[in-house]
C-alpha cells in the first residue's frame, strides 16, 4: 500500500468517528477545510477561522489527509488540529514531497523531502458572521525540514524556522447574486523555500519577507463552495525560481463532521521544473 493511500484511508477512519462536541452553533462550511500546513482554512493558505464548529467552552478536533499530484512531483500531507472555545487552535501536519523525475535528472541522493509543521492560531477579535468586525486571527508555525541534505546542496541556510501570519475572514450574506461570499486576506512573515520543504533562507536572500495571501469563495448552499486562492512566495534560492501559487477549488460539506475539497492547483516552477500544475484532493473529518 502506498504512502498516499495510507493517508487517505487514515482520514476516512477519522470521518467515521462522527461524535462532534459542537453539533450546533456555527454554519456548515464556516469551519473551512485543512490547509497544507494543518491550520484551518483553504487548501494552500490558512484563514482566520478556527477548525471545527465549536463555540464558547466547546472543543473540536479534526483529522485530514491531502494529496497533490503534479506532472513531476507528488505531495502527501496528513495532520490533526484541536480547537477550544472558538479562541485557540493547535495543529500538526507531516508533509512528504516525492521528487519524482527530478531524482534521475539531477542524480539526487534521496527521492523525497519531508517536513513537520506545528501550528498555533489565536482569534484576536471579531467573528466571521456575527460581529461588525471581521474575524481576525494571529498564527505561528514552527517548521522542521526532516531531510536537509538536498536543501543544503542548493544553498538553503537552515532546516527549521518559525513564521507568523495574520488573517482576516468575513462571510458576506447574500453578497454574490444572492449567494453567501467568504473573503479572506492574510499577510505572512516567512523565509521558507517552497513552504519549507527546501529549507529556509538562501544564498540570494536570508531574511523574512512579508507575503500576501488571499481567498474568495462563493457558498451556493450550506453544502457546496466554489472559490479561488492565491499565495505569494519568496525567491531566496538562485538555483531555481519559486512561483506564486494559486488554485481553483470546489468544496463539499455534507455535514459538520466531514469535508471534501477538490482543486486544480497552479504551482508553476518548483526546483527547476516548470508547469507544475495538477490536482489537489483533501478529506477532513471532525470529531
Amino acid at each position: 500500500m502506498t504512502y498516499r493511500f495510507s493517508l487517505l484511508i487514515g482520514c476516512l477512519i477519522g470521518l467515521s468517528l462522527q461524535t462532534s462536541l459542537a453539533d450546533n452553533g456555527r454554519l456548515i462550511a464556516t469551519g473551512g477545510a485543512s490547509s497544507l500546513e494543518g491550520a484551518a482554512g483553504g487548501g494552500i493558505t490558512p484563514w482566520a477561522i478556527l477548525t471545527g464548529y465549536g463555540e464558547k467552552n466547546e472543543w473540536d478536533a479534526t483529522a485530514f489527509a491531502t494529496t497533490v499530484n503534479l506532472p513531476d512531483y507528488r505531495l502527501d500531507v496528513a495532520g490533526l488540529a484541536l480547537a477550544y472555545d472558538n479562541r485557540i487552535e493547535l495543529s500538526f501536519a507531516r508533509q512528504r514531497f516525492d521528487l519524482g523525475s527530478l531524482v534521475s535528472k539531477l542524480n539526487l541522493p534521496e527521492d523525497n523531502l519531508s517536513q513537520d509543521v506545528l501550528g498555533l492560531k489565536v482569534r484576536l477579535f471579531g467573528d466571521v458572521i456575527y460581529d461588525d468586525l471581521p474575524q481576525v486571527s494571529l498564527g505561528l508555525e514552527y517548521k522542521h525540514q526532516r531531510d536537509f541534505l538536498i536543501s543544503s546542496l542548493v544553498d538553503a541556510q537552515r532546516d527549521s524556522d518559525t513564521e507568523g501570519y495574520i488573517a482576516a475572514s468575513r462571510l458576506f450574506m447574500g453578497a454574490a447574486f444572492g449567494y453567501n461570499l467568504l473573503v479572506n486576506g492574510s499577510l505572512r512573515y516567512s523565509r521558507a523555500n517552497e513552504t519549507g520543504l527546501l529549507g529556509f533562507g538562501g544564498d540570494r536572500r536570508d531574511t523574512r519577507s512579508v507575503l500576501k495571501e488571499g481567498s474568495i469563495a462563493v457558498l451556493f448552499n450550506p453544502h457546496w463552495a466554489l472559490g479561488v486562492e492565491y499565495r505569494q512566495k519568496p525567491d531566496n534560492l538562485s538555483f531555481a525560481g519559486e512561483s506564486d501559487w494559486a488554485d481553483l477549488f470546489l468544496g463539499y460539506f455534507p455535514n459538520k463532521h466531514m469535508s471534501v475539497v477538490l482543486a486544480y492547483a497552479r504551482l508553476g516552477e518548483i526546483a527547476t521544473l516548470d508547469n507544475q500544475n495538477g490536482t489537489y484532493l483533501s478529506l477532513q473529518g471532525s470529531f
